[in-house]
């Protein structure tokens, strides 16, 4: 029986890519577009299938919080 979880996908562009994180584990992917990039969702898979149980306890954020960010600059 599989189980189904729900991670955060924050992506972004850096040095003329995409990078897509998963920040509750600390896992990346990245690509030449936003799509894929979004290969995130495999990666994420095979880290979960193949880590031992201690590296994903130890990496494993329980809460993670999206929010934007308004400060004065200069």
């Amino acid at each position: 029986m599989t189980d189904t979880r729900r991670f955060t996908a924050m992506i972004y562009r850096e040095n003329g890519g995409y990078v897509a994180l998963c920040p509750e584990l600390d896992v990346a992917s990245q690509g030449d577009s936003v799509e894929e990039a979004a290969n995130l969702r495999e990666a994420v898979e095979l880290f979960l299938e193949s880590a031992d149980p201690s590296e994903l306890a130890g990496r494993m954020r329980a809460e993670v919080y999206v929010a934007t960010l308004e400060v004065r600059a200069g």
